[in-house]
């Protein structure tokens, strides 16, 4: 009898510090202007805010995918200062150095606090079309241009940034990490029950074959951050085409 409740007591000690030990791997943040939320292993999602005329306060995701003493940061906060607390806390709390970041695409919601991470020397890393359209806006532009695939290394795994077509803008990208089949879809995905959005620049015609070919080439991805509003699982690729579909 005592050796069975020995090792019941013993069961409820490792138990308890493995409990202690996910709890403090988790290290997921929240402040009035930024939110970052634990989303996998070596996942986290970032959110931001941005107050518009059409659809009032919006809620604006990035993904950080880190990997030993660095990471990657996809689409910037939407401002400036919101951007210096979001590299603070990588740096600080993840203990990583940042390796690159990547606006999604050239709206403010991706590269609104593009400034702060080149004033601290971050590389940043666009779609060229990215690059062009943010210079004809006038506005911040990212240093480091790619057409069609662009493979970075965080530690040892592998990151990988992709234009598959138009969708949401002419020159919209997704990010995946391989490692855990995450996928940041940015906004030419959609969440579930989500609007159609902002199509000032949208392409609604291709929109659904471009999500319809990103599915084909990525059919294991097992979760997905949109641009804006809840992340979720391959449902989400199948909402936005559904969405699209129905002109």
């Amino acid at each position: 009898m005592l050796k069975y409740l020995s090792v019941l007591v013993f069961s409820c000690i490792l138990l308890s510090c493995q409990s202690a030990k996910n709890h403090e791997s988790d290290k997921s943040f929240t402040s009035e202007n930024l939110k970052i939320l634990k989303i996998g292993d070596q996942v986290y999602q970032h959110t931001s805010y941005l107050n518009t005329e059409s659809f009032g306060k919006v809620d604006c995701n990035g993904m950080i995918v880190f990997s030993g003493k660095e990471a990657v940061i996809f689409n910037t906060t939407t401002s400036d200062a919101t951007s210096a607390e979001l590299i603070n806390w990588v740096k600080n709390t993840l203990g990583c150095q940042i390796k690159a970041v990547i606006p999604t695409h050239f709206h403010a919601d991706c590269l609104g606090g593009l400034a702060e991470f080149h004033r601290q020397s971050i590389p940043s890393y666009a779609n060229n079309t990215t690059i062009q359209l943010a210079e004809a806006k006038n506005i911040t532009v990212p240093k480091n241009g790619f057409t069609g695939l662009l493979h970075l290394q965080v530690g040892h795994k592998k990151v990988l940034t992709e234009f598959i077509g138009e969708g949401h803008t002419p020159d919209n990208v997704i990010g995946y990490f391989p490692e855990e089949k995450i996928m940041f879809g940015g906004c030419l995905i959609k969440e579930v029950g989500a609007g159609k959005g902002n199509l000032e620049d949208a392409n609604v015609t291709a929109w659904p074959t471009t999500v319809n070919q990103l599915k084909t080439k990525y059919p294991d991805v097992k979760l997905i951050v949109p641009g804006h509003g809840k992340n979720g699982g391959p449902e989400l690729l199948d909402y936005t085409v559904k969405l699209f579909s129905a002109q």
